[in-house]
């Protein structure tokens, strides 16, 4: 008909580097973040944003909502941050909310390294997508919800457990806690390591 289509473009990304996935040698040395999505019984969609330690695959904390923006994300950061400390790295995918400026320039303030994989490999984010896949098939596939309290509820109930008490065969046939605590006696560990009331229990937080 002769109309002039918007054509809308592909945000070029810097070159991503493969970096070898490597265990971190100490607690709160790299966190990796991922977002997952889920409907309920509505068809209404969700998201949850999963971050974790990578060094006993601890899972730091998990926000679900309808919606969540780079900025909520920055701002749950802030939080979090704040009660735990920060971490050296944060490795993440490509997503927008993670290449925005908004989630750049905080860490940039604060001096986090930020580690990108390259696009369309997963692979190098091996630690946060086992952890997705675990989440994926005993709790999002495994039930039906009703509203974004039972979906928050059951999570908060599975990562209590996940945390404290589910053997893990990478960490000794342990839990990430009980490692934590086993490395954290160990006299060839740093003595600084102690544990705060956030990492001794988990809430999920009720905005949406």
């Amino acid at each position: 008909m002769g109309l002039n289509l918007l054509r809308k473009r592909r945000r070029r990304l810097a070159s991503r580097e493969r970096q070898n996935l490597e265990v971190p040698g100490h607690y709160n040395e790299v966190w990796s973040m991922d977002f997952m999505s889920d409907a309920l019984f509505n068809s209404r969609r969700f998201r949850t944003l999963n971050i974790i330690d990578d060094y006993n695959r601890e899972a730091i904390w998990m926000e679900i909502g309808l919606s969540i923006g780079a900025m909520h994300m920055t701002d749950l950061l802030e939080w979090i941050v704040k009660e735990r400390g920060k971490p050296k790295a944060i490795r993440t995918d490509n997503g927008p909310e993670f290449i925005s400026s908004t989630f750049t320039n905080w860490c940039h303030k604060h001096r986090i390294e930020i580690r990108y994989i390259q696009p369309g490999k997963p692979v190098q984010n091996a630690f946060i997508e086992r952890f997705n896949r675990s989440y994926r098939t005993e709790v999002l596939d495994a039930r039906i919800f009703s509203n974004l309290i039972e979906v928050r509820e059951i999570t908060a109930e599975w990562l209590e457990h996940y945390n404290n008490e589910r053997p893990h065969e990478s960490l000794g046939n342990l839990s990430p806690k009980q490692y934590l605590l086993k490395k954290e006696s160990s006299p060839t560990q740093d003595s600084n390591i102690e544990l705060s009331p956030f990492q001794q229990s988990f809430t999920t937080p009720t905005t949406e």
